[in-house]
């Protein structure tokens, strides 16, 4: 009787569990169609050109333009492969309204950095030209639109510009290349064996961009730069009305061709057998397998039945790599690094992959690992715990995202739009989004997500490749070992997951709270600040930046340069010896899950001078965030398993960096640019550092540091309350262990070497160098100072585009970098750094050369430093209103004593600069030490460079 009762009862429930998946899943019909969000206006001129318009404050007085084609480099011919990123580029160099270099200079004048705002990319099936326009000043707009309408169909491509872009296509082409670009050429044309992609990288062929005839750039822009394939996009601060006006004047008269060419989509195949390639280089550093199932068509998600199917297999995808992350965690894992998506090049493609890194470990053993994963997967599917884990990681980030939606950037929204236009990917924004995932995520099954891995199960035919350093004995498998390893885990026996329960909050005790004993304002920086009963002072600047963000940071003296030679490796890799041990009674595995669904993130900061976290939460974690902070402090993890599986992941890691011509480079200079002292920054780790790492002096200096916030300053800027987040700062950093000790900026006596130095190395397989030159000295600290030199080498970036790019044509990118340090010593250093080809750079030497004497001799034309300042006060426009920029600045005035009018009237003093404060800079900062570092390849084609003998 009491057994049928337990039946019965079973039954009802599971009865009332359908009703209500019914019930609510009938709230939302699934045939329904996603609706576009109302905020954004879409429209269609009669020549076919697209235009998608959205008023947005965030940031004020500021519009994100984009000109989208939907067309890249699928649609090249033969003749013309490279030739759409060139077309790109050629944007750039002259227009009917803009003589070359015109639309740069308009831009910077108005605020408009070039590659970091100003920008434009090359993809496959689109491109995409990204224009951000300051609104303060009338006509910029309107300016800005005629760019925008040059750009679509006025680029005037004469010869001589043509010609000279050349250069500049390949420097950026040789950027690029190396053991992963070598190897990845190898493997991409089988990855997409029989389709277009498999022969149209955007990057092009080198031998056609420096030899094609003109005409057939012409013939591609004349093509394919027309309004039926194109979408112009206005997100920002302006009258939606005006900006419809503005897209009507400047691309209403555009014209499709008389005789248009069909905008065709490549086709992928499906994989006819499986394939196996392995892929060796001697400059490559460590062994990754990748497993490749077949491309499959992706339906348009149309409806919301679409939309939840793409829930699913996003949670799908979160649970894989939770494991495989897990997997790399245990003691001697069998790969360092794992990750699984549905993702492809192919535009209405998507294809399941999985990679694993080895290291220079055992490839065989991770490519078990990695197949056995994926079989377990496919047998077994996942547990509740995981995905109930999932649920609340996809509610929270829907959540954040929903809080914030009326302080979302433009630039995201931007996004968006350009998705909508080139994938047809659904824009029914956030509030829509939020309120469909309320409705959908409580309601979708295991048996559902465990059901995506059919869409692998009965796929047969895999191309799986591996790559690595290339050896003389069989470390690498063969290309049928491969494939057998693949095919025995299908056969195989293996057990299920086993999930181990982990406990649901992050303390087990509550702390004894503390105290705040007095409270103060800054009336200037809108600040309170608070001294705690343990000596702890915490600053809050509450903001409405963002709906749902707080970020804090901490900080005081402290770091690496209070150890010696024995402890380097020690107090080096501290911070993340012990991350990787966990935290409290969690190793990172178990932490993970129990903060499933919390947007918190905190980090330890130790730096060769400070110490300190950084972190950041929503409004509901902010609890979450400081009991992190408070186990940090008092309950740092031990686990010799986890030790031992951090110092083995890194030596198999960094084994084989050297091979790595950049890295070896990079180790040479900077041993001889702080004269071989040991106590030297460690810019390359060496698999052999990891041998000197101690498990007991690791915890011990974790403890010395972090185990006593003596002296530590807190801040904290976003959307909290002060009501509320006062007993939360009592409760969790007022309890911190401080005995008093004073903690202070020490200083190792490690410097940069004396007089003029040079060094050359000849390393590497391609023809690329690199000129890196350091200026340093001592020199006393001064905030105006700082900001002098930081004018200069911005001024002279300016310069760099302007000469040593498109003058002289040796350089795609590169420029300098100026840094005055207060602590431990004051210093300042200046950077220079170049890369290009090897016959370029004696020429490149001269040429940075004069610019430095000219910042020497005259300083800088009025009109550069005016371009600077704009672009410095527009940038402020945007961190005065920046959690994340009021945490560091508030952190410089506590700890380093910097001037807090500088950050808030930070206008006034960038007004006060003039071009003979960036000639003082430049006296100071090129008159002292200087190391010349010079990278050319092992067999330099051409005339290889000789070697300076006085430096600049």
């Amino acid at each position: 009787m009491m057994y049928s009762l337990r039946i019965a009862c079973r039954w009802l429930l599971l009865l009332v569990g359908m009703l209500v998946i019914q019930h609510t899943t009938a709230q939302l019909n699934g045939q329904s169609k996603l609706p576009v969000d109302a905020k954004v206006k879409i429209g269609k001129l009669p020549n076919g050109l697209t235009y998608y318009i959205r008023q947005n404050k965030k940031p004020e007085q500021k519009v994100e333009l984009r000109l989208v084609l939907n067309a890249g480099s699928i649609q090249e011919e033969e003749d013309q492969q490279g030739l759409a990123h060139m077309a790109e580029h050629m944007a750039f160099n002259g227009t009917t309204h803009f003589k070359k270099n015109d639309i740069v200079s308009f831009l910077q004048n108005i605020g408009v950095g070039f590659g970091n705002d100003l920008n434009a990319y090359t993809g496959f099936d689109e491109t995409v030209y990204i224009l951000p326009i300051p609104t303060d000043k009338p006509g910029n707009l309107e300016k800005g639109f005629q760019v925008l309408e040059d750009w679509a169909h006025n680029v005037t491509y004469l010869t001589d510009d043509i010609n000279g872009e050349r250069a500049i296509i390949l420097e950026e082409s040789r950027m690029g290349k190396g053991a992963n670009d070598r190897i990845f050429r190898k493997v991409y044309p089988h990855l997409f064996e029989g389709s277009k992609y498999a022969k149209r990288l955007p990057i092009g062929i080198d031998s056609i961009i420096q030899n094609f005839p003109v005409d057939n750039i012409r013939r591609f822009y004349k093509d394919w730069y027309r309004p039926d394939l194109m979408a112009v996009i206005v997100v920002g601060d302006i009258d939606p009305l005006k900006a419809e006006e503005m897209v009507k004047k400047h691309f209403a008269s555009l014209t499709n061709p008389p005789t248009e060419r069909k905008r065709e989509y490549a086709d992928v195949p499906s994989y006819n057998s499986s394939k196996a390639m392995v892929v060796t280089d001697k400059e490559a550093t460590g062994y990754r397998v990748s497993i490749n199932y077949p491309a499959i068509k992706k339906p348009v998600s149309v409806t919301l039945s679409d939309y939840r199917k793409e829930l699913i297999q996003q949670m799908f995808i979160s649970m894989l790599n939770e494991r495989l992350q897990e997997i790399t965690q245990k003691e001697n894992p069998p790969f360092i690094y794992g990750s699984a998506d549905f993702d492809s090049y192919a535009r209405g493609y998507e294809s399941f992959n999985a990679m694993a890194a080895a290291g220079t470990g055992d490839i065989r053993k991770a490519t078990n690992a990695l197949a056995e994963e994926i079989e377990r997967v496919k047998r077994f599917g996942f547990t509740q715990p995981e995905l109930q884990r999932a649920k609340k990681t996809v509610m929270a980030q829907y959540e954040r995202t929903y809080n914030n939606r009326t302080k979302t950037e433009s630039a995201d929204l931007v996004e968006e739009y350009m998705n909508n236009f080139l994938d047809q990917e659904p824009i029914p924004g956030i509030e829509k989004e939020f309120e469909y995932v309320k409705v959908m995520l409580p309601a979708i099954t295991l048996n559902e997500v465990n059901e995506v891995s059919k869409e692998i199960k009965d796929q047969q035919n895999l191309f799986v490749y591996m790559s690595g350093p290339e050896t003389n004995d069989n470390t690498a498998p063969t290309d049928k070992e491969l494939l057998a390893i693949i095919d025995a885990k299908a056969k195989a026996d293996i057990m299920p997951y086993e999930e181990k329960a982990v406990a649901a909050t992050l303390l087990s005790k509550a702390p004894t709270p503390g105290k705040v004993l007095s409270v103060t304002k800054n009336a200037l920086l809108g600040t309170t600040e608070y001294k705690l009963s343990n000596g702890v002072t915490v600053t809050l600047k509450s903001t409405d930046f963002k709906g749902d963000q707080i970020i804090m940071g901490a900080t005081r003296p402290g770091g690496k340069n209070e150890y010696g030679v024995a402890d380097k490796y020690n107090a080096e890799y501290m911070v993340p010896v012990t991350t990787a041990m966990g935290l409290g009674q969690f190793s990172p595995t178990d932490l993970s899950k129990v903060l499933a669904g919390k947007t918190v993130s905190l980090e330890p900061v130790f730096s060769p001078i400070s110490e300190g976290f950084r972190g950041s939460s929503s409004v509901k974690d902010l609890e979450a965030m400081l009991q992190l902070v408070y186990l940090q402090c008092t309950a740092p993890r031990a686990d010799t398993a986890l030790f031992r599986a951090f110092i083995q992941k890194n030596k198999l890691q960094y084994a084989n960096i050297s091979a790595n011509p950049r890295a070896a480079f990079a180790d040479t200079l900077y041993k001889l640019l702080f004269n071989n002292n040991p106590l030297a920054p460690v810019v390359v780790p060496n698999s052999e550092y990891f041998d000197q790492i101690s498990y007991d002096r690791v915890l011990a200096i974790r403890k010395e540091h972090f185990g006593d916030v003596s002296g530590m300053q807190f801040v904290f800027s976003g959307s909290f309350k002060e009501g509320e987040i006062k007993p939360l700062i009592e409760k969790y950093i007022a309890s911190l262990p401080a005995t008093g000790k004073k903690f202070s900026f020490v200083d190792n006596k490690v410097r940069p070497v004396e007089g003029k130095k040079t060094l050359t190395v000849s390393k590497g397989k391609e023809q690329q160098s690199l000129i890196l030159g350091f200026f340093t000295g001592e020199t006393p600290y001064s905030e105006a100072v700082e900001m002098k030199a930081h004018a200069l080498s911005e001024v002279l970036n300016i310069r760099i585009i302007e000469e040593l790019r498109e003058k002289i044509q040796g350089i795609y990118g590169g420029g300098t970098y100026a840094e005055l340090e207060k602590y431990p010593y004051s210093n300042y250093s200046f950077v220079v750094q170049l890369p290009c080809g090897p016959q370029k750079v004696d020429t490149l030497i001269k040429a940075i050369q004069i610019e430095f004497n000219e910042m020497v001799a005259k300083g800088p034309d009025t009109t550069y430093l005016n371009k600077v300042k704009k672009q410095w006060l527009e940038q402020h426009k945007l961190d005065i209103k920046d959690n994340g920029a009021w945490v560091e600045k508030l952190l410089q005035v506590k700890s380093q004593g910097n001037d807090p009018d500088r950050f808030v009237h930070y206008e006034k003093y960038v007004n006060m600069l003039t071009p003979k404060d960036i000639q003082e800079a430049a006296k100071l900062v090129l008159a002292g030490n200087e190391f010349l570092a010079i990278q050319l390849p092992e067999n330099a084609k051409g005339t290889p460079a000789e070697e300076p003998k006085k430096g600049f």
